[in-house]
C-alpha cells in the first residue's frame, strides 16, 4: 500500500513539473514583447495586461527574489530537485515551486503552483484589484514593471480543469 502512495506522489510530482514548464512557456509567450506589441495594443490582446510604474505588489516568494544566486535560494528554501537550469521544490501535495536560473546561476524566474488554490495569495495582493474572470471561473492577469525589468502574472484554471490550479510567476524581462 505504501508503494502505491509513493508511486502516486511521484507521478503527481512529475505531472506538476511538466505543468510548470508548460505554464512558464505559455506565460512567457504572453508578454507584449514576445507578441511584438506594446501592452496597450488592442490587436491580438488575449489576456488582461498592464504596465505600471508604481511599486510592485508581489516581488518575492518565501524570501526568494529575482537576481539571487542559487546558493541564496538554497539557504532560503533548502535543497531542490535540479533539472537543467531550474530547481523544483515540493512543499506539499498542494504547493510546488520552480526557480529558473541564467548561466551565472542567478534567478530569472519564480513560478509557484497551488493545487486547488490551497495556500495561494489573493490575486489582489499579486496583480492588483482588476482581473479578467472568464465564464468558466478561470482568471489571468500579467503586470509589467518595465522600468524594474520584470513582470508578474496570476493564472487560475477554470472549473473545466481536472485539478484547479493557481499559478503565480515572477519573471525577468529578457532584453
Amino acid at each position: 500500500m505504501k508503494h502505491d502512495t509513493k508511486s502516486n506522489l511521484l507521478l503527481r510530482t512529475v505531472w506538476m513539473m511538466l505543468l510548470f514548464g508548460a505554464l512558464a512557456v505559455f506565460a512567457s509567450t504572453l508578454s507584449p514583447n514576445a507578441l511584438g506589441q506594446n501592452a496597450k495594443s488592442k490587436g491580438a490582446k488575449a489576456f488582461t495586461t498592464g504596465s505600471v510604474t508604481e511599486t510592485p505588489l508581489y516581488t518575492e516568494y518565501k524570501g526568494v527574489r529575482l537576481g539571487m544566486t542559487d546558493q541564496e535560494v538554497h539557504a532560503k528554501l533548502g535543497q531542490a530537485l535540479k533539472v537543467d537550469e531550474s530547481d523544483f521544490y515540493i512543499f506539499s501535495d498542494k504547493e510546488t515551486a520552480q526557480i529558473a536560473y541564467d548561466a551565472n546561476r542567478k534567478v530569472t524566474a519564480i513560478s509557484v503552483d497551488y493545487v486547488e488554490g490551497v495556500g495561494a495569495p489573493d490575486y489582489k495582493t499579486v496583480v492588483g484589484p482588476d482581473i479578467e474572470v472568464r465564464p468558466d471561473g478561470s482568471m489571468y492577469k500579467i503586470v509589467h514593471y518595465d522600468q524594474l525589468g520584470f513582470w508578474v502574472s496570476y493564472n487560475r484554471t477554470g472549473r473545466s480543469s481536472t485539478v484547479a490550479t493557481v499559478s503565480i510567476t515572477i519573471q525577468k524581462i529578457m532584453r
